[in-house]
């Protein structure tokens, strides 16, 4: 909700250290994580962070009706040099792979994608008044790919979607949590 409460958290996060990047985007939930987050926003405040116990806190003094998200990266598959600006993120879950060749494959294949500037496994914190009617079971399998691209957010979530495919072939359920488009970026 852009309301006075979002206003607060955006300013504390523009002076906080514990922030590194923030942006305004865009969210588009896939089909498959509806039945978990049925009342999601449209729009959310994006921000990279570096303690995750930190973010933990200053979320639980906002506490919003809709859900709030926090993708903490467990480990990092890589990082690069991206041609462009980032301006889309996409969260997927792995639903039946935690194995260590599992991941080496994940990163293997978005390692061939060059417009992938990062990727990273990790886990989801979902923070809300009202807790969704239905455990979410993926949530400590989230892989998270940062994406550059002068292209329209279409054409990048479609690129993704075929990296998303890629990985399927290779016999493992990678599953479209969320879509991010980078609408501005505030810090």
């Amino acid at each position: 909700m852009h309301d006075h409460q979002s206003i607060e958290m955006k300013d504390l996060w523009s002076n906080s250290k514990n922030i590194d990047d923030m942006y305004f985007v865009t969210a588009t939930f896939s089909g498959e994580s509806s039945p978990y987050f049925s009342s999601c926003a449209n729009h959310y405040l994006l921000a990279r962070f570096k303690d995750n116990k930190k973010m933990i806190k200053d979320l639980s003094k906002y506490v919003y009706e809709k859900p709030s998200f926090m993708f903490s990266m467990d480990d990092d598959l890589f990082e690069r040099e991206a041609e462009g600006n980032m301006n889309f993120v996409s969260v997927y879950y792995l639903e039946y792979s935690e194995s260590q060749d599992d991941i080496s494959e994940v990163a293997n294949v978005v390692a061939k994608r060059e417009k992938v500037g990062k990727a990273g496994i990790g886990h989801m914190d979902v923070i809300s008044k009202k807790p969704p009617k239905f455990t979410f079971p993926y949530s400590n399998n989230i892989v998270v790919l940062e994406v550059s691209s002068n292209k329209s957010h279409q054409s990048v979530n479609q690129y993704c979607e075929r990296t998303r495919r890629d990985v399927s072939r290779k016999g493992i359920t990678m599953t479209n949590l969320v879509g991010l488009s980078i609408l501005e970026k505030l810090k």
